[in-house]
């Protein structure tokens, strides 16, 4: 998949799957910008973590654990997609 369509998919599912329609398109959600916390205009909590994490294993066949180190994985779509691209190619 080429890197924007990986995006664009990304970023769908997250308003989708995360239940932000009402608040958002995912034309509004930045490659860069956190996906979680007080900073975030996203603004997905922890319960959206584990639906995250759920859809990335069941889309791209990638596991996140609940760890400090995988949750770093998560902070942005930028994140996401290097740690999709990493899994996939080892």
């Amino acid at each position: 998949m080429e890197l924007e369509q990986l995006k664009t998919k990304l970023k769908q599912l997250i308003v989708v799957e995360c239940d932000k329609e009402d608040d958002m398109t995912w034309q509004d959600i930045q490659d860069d910008e956190p996906l979680f916390g007080s900073k975030s205009n996203v603004g997905l909590d922890s319960l959206d973590a584990l639906q995250l994490a759920l859809v990335l294993k069941e889309n791209f066949g990638i596991k996140v654990e609940g760890s400090k180190e995988s949750r770093k994985h998560l902070h942005s779509i930028n994140s996401i997609v290097e740690h999709i691209q990493t899994m996939q190619a080892s």
